[in-house]
């Protein structure tokens, strides 16, 4: 992938030309290896298991908030070229700084230290599964970890090569098992073992599809992390909303052929209660001849997201550094490579220290309490929209929303519903909630004594500068 590329952009655009190493093929590999994780595998298949062919609609009602997401994103991100994309940069400019440092820590920095460690988890009970008192417990996830953010380090050249091969091995080994548990027939005990999957309609006709639409987001979010990484993109103005879009798509068709697999093969209670679903469906699919299948899949999902997250979110730490609403020594960059090592070590230190400290069975609470914070990073896209679409109406815009204001009010409410109805039970509502009231509390307290004391701004004071 030459690195002398150039993206040429239309006159009047505002985004200068400059050397992209980030094409498109390498964009889908970062949508797709963000989104497509362990935990929305297993997710996916839950949904199936209790809801049958109506989670199905379940995920295209989801897929049309995770497009206004993606519009609201494509928006904003080519309004600030220069920002590498960060929603705290696109937040000051709309809100204020307060908020932008508010939802850019709560939306991605803690979601990805106990999202990333989860899923460092689930390599770690994967191998074990599989590879039973044949490798120490915690060496592997760590020696990933570690070992992928010193190869983030060395620019995006190597971050490209790595995505391109982690996401597309993982986009094969899900075909393969989705188309193979279609097109095969299982045998005579499997089938009747997985006859109680509801096969029927009468959960889409009656709209209660509608209350599984919050776990069939989880299966679409995480797309816009190729917005950090803009300025490494050739001609981002075309590429970044296209990318997303197609992106999008390509997941519902994974997830859609993964789970109606899944329906044929699991019975719903090995659906909805096995810790590792899509390890069953495997080994229903092949036998023992799928472990390595599993593997794949296992390993490349979580590299392709660690890889994904290692990339952009010390770019969002460094650009916040840039405008004072991070520590200075985020925005450090290598003095060969260009990229911000600090923040990149800095990452991987936070996410080892859940993954070695909390038991898997903490893990949920805490995963499911920041990741709902995360809807607030998306709901405030949306406002930033708005708010700008008044405060800069001449401002170069080389993507527009289509419809506005209706995506907007779509996401607004799509992820305020799916945030009231994150918890998987009632019983665990009060402590999902809980937590999250505690990490968005800690971390506003940071906020507003940084903006007030270090930055010297007013809370909700926008900045109108271009």
């Amino acid at each position: 992938m030459s690195s002398t590329m150039v993206g040429r952009t239309p006159t009047g655009s505002g985004i200068a030309e400059r050397p992209g190493t980030i094409g498109f093929k390498t964009m889908i590999a970062i949508c797709v290896g963000c989104v497509v994780v362990q935990g929305a595998m297993a997710s996916s298949l839950i949904g199936f298991g209790i809801g049958g062919l109506s989670f199905l609609a379940a995920m295209v009602l989801a897929l049309i908030f995770a497009f206004c997401n993606a519009i609201s994103f494509s928006e904003l991100s080519l309004m600030y070229p220069s920002s590498t994309g960060t929603l705290a940069t696109y937040t000051q400019k709309a809100i204020g700084h307060f908020p932008a440092i508010v939802s850019v820590f709560a939306g991605y920095v803690v979601v990805a230290m106990f999202g990333l460690s989860a899923e460092l988890i689930m390599v770690d009970a994967l191998l074990q599964t599989l590879f039973p008192e044949v490798l120490p417990p915690y060496l592997v996830p760590l020696l990933l970890l570690f070992g992928l953010a010193a190869l983030n380090i060395l620019g995006t050249d190597v971050f490209a090569r790595l995505q391109n091969l982690f996401t597309f091995s993982m986009i094969a080994a899900i075909l393969l098992v989705g188309a193979t548990s279609l097109l095969e027939t299982p045998s005579a005990p499997i089938t009747q073992a997985a006859a109680g999957i509801d096969w029927g309609l009468d959960g889409i006709s009656d709209g209660s599809f509608i209350g599984l639409t919050a776990l069939a987001m989880w299966l679409f979010v995480g797309c816009e992390f190729i917005c950090p990484l803009i300025q490494d993109i050739r001609q981002p103005e075309r590429r970044v909303p296209r990318a997303m879009f197609v992106s999008l798509l390509v997941i519902f068709a994974l997830f859609a052929l993964f789970s109606l697999g899944g329906g044929r093969y699991l019975s719903q209670e090995t659906l909805t209660t096995s810790s590792l679903p899509y390890l069953d469906l495997v080994d229903g699919v092949f036998g023992k001849v799928g472990l390595i299948i599993a593997t794949v899949m296992g390993l490349t999902a979580t590299c392709s997201t660690v890889n994904t997250v290692l990339a952009s979110v010390p770019r969002m730490l460094s650009g916040m550094a840039a405008n004072g609403q991070a520590f200075g020594i985020m925005g450090r960059k290598h003095r060969r490579f260009d990229t911000p090592w600090v923040g990149i070590l800095f990452l991987a230190v936070i996410v080892a220290v859940p993954f070695l400290l909390v038991s898997p069975d903490n893990i949920v609470l805490l995963l499911i309490g920041a990741s709902t914070s995360w809807l607030l990073a998306y709901i405030v896209a949306h406002i930033n929209v708005v708010v700008l679409r008044f405060r800069k109406p001449s401002h170069a815009r080389p993507y527009r929303t289509p419809f506005y204001p209706i995506p907007q009010i779509i996401g607004i409410i799509g992820m305020g519903y799916v945030a009231a109805h994150a918890s998987p039970s009632p019983d665990l509502t009060a402590t999902v909630y809980t937590l999250l009231g505690a990490v968005l509390g800690i971390v506003a307290v940071i906020a507003l004594f940084w903006v007030k004391l270090k930055m010297k701004k007013g809370l909700f004071e926008p900045d109108m500068t271009d």
